[in-house]
């Protein structure tokens, strides 16, 4: 796909690696949707960044948990910019929930906001692409919807749903538009880790290290222009951690 003067939404891009895929498309030439849910003051710097490049950008607050915010969201896009032809879906949360204490609560917010709301912005972008005959979704999951870890099961269950969602989008989309997943590693440690966690945590990758933000936006950016030829794969972007 040739990238440059299209219009992408990437959700939850107000900060870390929704931020970084954001201001690589706009340096590739790509007008960007910036999506948040509370990090408002985060959004409109990445909004201006975007700016700073030579793209148009706006920023969106939508709930994707909730259908009618999603319905919001997709309205403001083609008011604006009249179409969509990329987009991310990236938005996550990633809280602690030790199995024995995780509530029903928990559960259903992390399964709302992770899958739940891949499927519905999914779904949105796919009835404007189709219309146009063309498109590109990508779907961040994570290696532990592969291989999970734990005090995390919700977080896992949801990115493994992620994945299969991948396989089954590409399946009823194609031939149109190519939907592909990405499945990082460890990019960006929580805040709250030590320096010994972050040790150990390096220790377990064959590469040696943590990867970055931008490993992320590179391989976006490999999948949306370097090949039309792949649909319903996820590409782990780990460091080797998964086969360690």
């Amino acid at each position: 796909m040739q990238i440059e003067g299209r219009i992408a939404l990437v959700t939850g891009s107000a900060q870390r690696i929704g931020r970084a895929v954001a201001l690589a498309l706009a340096a590739k030439g790509v007008h960007v949707v910036i999506h948040y849910q509370h990090s408002s003051e985060e959004a409109r710097a990445t909004v201006a960044e975007c700016r700073r490049r030579g793209v148009r950008s706006i920023s969106v607050r939508a709930d994707l948990s909730r259908g009618r915010e999603v319905e919001r969201l997709f309205r403001k896009i083609v008011e604006i910019f009249g179409t969509l032809d990329i987009l991310i879906n990236n938005a996550a949360i990633f809280p602690k929930t030790p199995f024995l204490t995780c509530t029903e609560a928990e559960w259903d917010r992390i399964l709302d906001t992770n899958l739940k709301g891949t499927f519905l912005c999914a779904q949105k972008a796919a009835g404007i692409m189709l219309k146009k005959g063309q498109g590109k979704i990508i779907n961040i999951a994570d290696w532990s919807g592969m291989r999970p870890y734990a005090d995390y099961l919700p977080y896992c269950v949801s990115k493994g749903g992620v994945i299969t969602l991948t396989k089954a989008l590409a399946l009823e989309l194609a031939p149109k538009i190519q939907v592909a997943g990405i499945a990082p590693g460890p990019i960006l440690l929580p805040k709250n880790f030590t320096k010994k966690e972050a040790e150990k945590i390096k220790g377990k990758v064959p590469l040696k290290r943590i990867g970055s933000p931008q490993d992320i936006a590179r391989t976006v950016l490999f999948l949306l222009e370097g090949t039309d030829f792949i649909t319903g794969s996820t590409v782990l972007v780990d460091g080797g951690e998964s086969i360690a």
